[in-house]
């Protein structure tokens, strides 16, 4: 078998190439539900974050207990401990924006980004390049999150994180950029930004 990736290649690998929005295509749900401003994406990802952070953690000390029978079901029922006090916490501090994110928050339980982080790190290496993994993880999602609801808040409002930025004397705000539709074009844009970069980048770097 081959060596596994240290912690910090655990950690770079989740900023970018394994980045789990532009790369592993994971988490599709949340990110084109929730990004229809900023405030909401960020509040999404550290609940996100703060879910994988200790999820990967718990898991980590508990691998050499696993079962592969219950493997599974020990991952679900560690994951929605700790969606449950994410979920707690925002009603009890952020209640509005608890509301706003409605059952995305509790639906962090089924989001294959964290299952797929326990099968394939924490599961297998120690605690501190399990907390390396979600970090970097956790920080490659928000960047996805932010990225997309910064185009969509930016030209569907004219706002940024509630800011002006288009005043409405200088730009008609696309509505459309709030609506479903926005996220997939937006999605989609992105995706194909990336994917020519990276492509180009790897064609400099074979040529050099």
């Amino acid at each position: 078998m081959s060596e596994l990736p240290r912690a910090s290649q655990r950690f770079f690998n989740g900023i970018f190439p394994e980045n789990p929005t532009y790369r592993l295509l994971l988490g599709m749900c949340p990110t084109l539900a929730v990004t229809n401003g900023v405030q909401a994406a960020l509040t999404m990802a550290a609940a996100t974050t703060f879910v994988l952070f200790c999820s990967n953690i718990m898991i980590s000390l508990m691998r050499h207990l696993l079962r592969p029978h219950v493997r599974i079901l020990v991952f679900t029922l560690t994951i929605a401990t700790f969606v449950t006090i994410a979920d707690r916490f925002l009603a009890a501090f952020l209640p509005e924006m608890s509301r706003e994110l409605g059952p995305y928050i509790p639906l962090i339980i089924v989001n294959c980004i964290i299952i797929s982080r326990c099968e394939a790190c924490s599961s297998l290496q120690n605690c501190f390049i399990s907390a390396m993994d979600a970090l970097g993880v956790g920080i490659g999602f928000t960047l996805g999150l932010v990225s997309i609801a910064t185009v969509r808040e930016i030209l569907g409002a004219g706002t940024w994180f509630g800011m002006v930025v288009l005043p409405p004397t200088a730009w008609e705000p696309w509505a459309i950029m709030l609506l479903p539709p926005g996220a997939f074009l937006t999605l989609g844009v992105l995706l194909a930004i990336v994917n020519h970069l990276t492509t180009r980048n790897k064609q400099e770097t074979k040529e050099g």
